[in-house]
């Protein structure tokens, strides 16, 4: 797989890739279905605002622990076995959250989707990375952010067609059903193609080696880059992993100097700091940001839309980039470009008037505030959004990237989860000025990090990562 070799088998290579991508889609798709359905779960449920609040959010608990347990199993039984798991708890999730009858059922499925979600968070950029060729190993994991954020556009779209259709999400749809219910079970299309796709795909080719099972691996080595290089390939793979061939545990990760060895911390830092610059206000509170900043809703939602445009051509961008000009400059410029623009939106809103409870934006002080959010999006989707997730499954040792990802995952959905839930705190507390001032400082800080602690990956074959 280095770049003298010429007999990969890019059309197989490919294909694989995009098998595991689904993941992704299926990642972006159950995090944005919820969105068109907390009407119909406040009116079917009877619940409260703080009951339906948990509720929604209640998935990103079960990403958190998705994210740790895929990353700990996936070293025991196998990078496309968890995901097979994966995909049948996303069929469970979809089907189980339309046919709820009270909040605690549904949140019973919701965790169910967010084990799934977090799973594939992690594993699906770990399985590209594991056979994909090093050269074009940073576009094909990349891809993985244009599938999140085409899940989160068609499960908005879908929910769109069907609460139009329908009349509102809390009439019926069809069979009886209300709307919102049906918004759950179309996932299951997709989740069910992943099952099946995921059976037709062989099993990553290190987990093979790191399990001792040779025969299996240099059979998958063949199809992917010939079998005249499958054997010395196996032989590096081989070599790469621990001394006494043990196989890959979660103590392999221990440092008796830092708790965790350094390149999991970076790895940590990478997760948090994704998180951190504040993108999950835009995905999950954008339409709310933008009333409290004097919009209406339909040009709160307009701007939304615009925003996700945007964001899946700046994925794109990534995608043609990664290989070229390297994980480390596009992390730099995205920090940098973040923190420019995010500091021009704190300064807005901070010295925005008040009329009625909400903030009075100007003709002048509006447009600006609403280019440097498309602006602020655009550099964290050329950036954060998909490089965060491409080194995550490349940066670690063939030894320890399971147990790696388990971590870095962890910290990635527990800085999710904080900043998702101090949003409505903080917008209470200190106002959008304040809130978006956090989220500047956390882009600077970045800056430092990428700068002292991140290296380089590109090209480089994973047999030779360091840490």
């Amino acid at each position: 797989m280095s770049d003298k070799i010429d007999t990969t088998n890019m059309g197989f290579v490919i294909l694989i890739s995009i098998v595991a991508t689904i993941g992704g889609f299926l990642f972006g798709f159950d995090s944005g279905v919820i969105n068109g359905t907390v009407d119909g779960l406040s009116s079917a449920f009877g619940s409260n605002s703080a009951g339906t609040g948990f509720a929604v959010a209640s998935m990103l608990l079960g990403c958190a622990a998705g994210a740790f347990f895929a990353g700990t199993l996936a070293d025991r039984a196998g990078r496309r076995s968890i995901l097979i798991v994966a995909a049948v708890f996303f069929s469970v999730s979809a089907w189980g959250s339309g046919i709820a009858q009270g909040t605690a059922e549904f949140i019973v499925y919701r965790l169910i989707g967010g084990l799934a979600v977090g799973a594939a968070s992690v594993l699906a950029p770990a399985y590209i990375s594991e056979v994909a060729p090093a050269k074009y190993r940073g576009t094909l994991s990349s891809i993985q952010q244009i599938a999140i954020i085409s899940g989160l556009f068609v499960s908005a779209l879908s929910n769109f067609v069907i609460a139009k259709t329908a009349g509102g999400s809390t009439s019926e749809f069809a069979l009886g059903f209300d709307a919102w219910r049906w918004m759950f079970w179309i996932e299951l299309a997709p989740s069910i193609l992943f099952f099946f796709a995921l059976l037709l795909i062989p099993e990553s080719p290190r987990f093979l080696v790191a399990t001792g099972k040779k025969d299996k691996a240099v059979a998958v080595l063949a199809r992917l880059m010939g079998a005249e290089h499958a054997e010395a390939k196996y032989e590096e793979i081989n070599n790469s992993l621990a001394g006494d061939h043990h196989k890959p545990r979660l103590k392999d990760i221990v440092d008796s100097n830092y708790g965790v060895r350094p390149i999991v911390w970076v790895g940590i830092g990478l997760a948090v700091f994704q998180q951190f610059v504040g993108i999950n206000v835009v995905f999950y509170y954008s339409a709310v940001v933008w009333q409290a900043a004097g919009f209406s809703e339909g040009q709160a939602l307009l701007t939304t839309v615009i925003t996700n445009g945007f964001c899946i051509a700046a994925c794109v961008v990534a995608t043609v980039l990664v290989d070229k000009v390297g994980r480390k400059p596009l992390l730099l410029i995205g920090s940098i470009g973040m923190a420019i623009s995010l500091g021009i939106i704190a300064f807005v809103f901070a010295t925005a008037g008040v009329v009625e409870g909400n903030l009075a934006l100007t003709s002048a002080t509006g447009p600006i505030a609403l280019v440097s959010l498309i602006v602020y999006a655009v550099f964290f989707n050329v950036s954060w959004g998909p490089i965060m997730w491409v080194m995550l499954g490349e940066m670690f040792p063939n030894q320890i990237r399971g147990s790696a990802l388990a971590i870095a995952g962890l910290a990635q959905w527990g800085a999710n989860f904080l900043v998702t839930w101090s949003f409505p705190m903080l917008l209470a507390a200190i106002g959008l000025g304040g809130a978006y001032g956090l989220y500047t400082a956390g882009a600077v800080i970045s800056i430092f990090f990428v700068i002292k602690y991140v290296k380089e990956t590109k090209g480089i074959e994973l047999e030779d990562m360091e840490g």
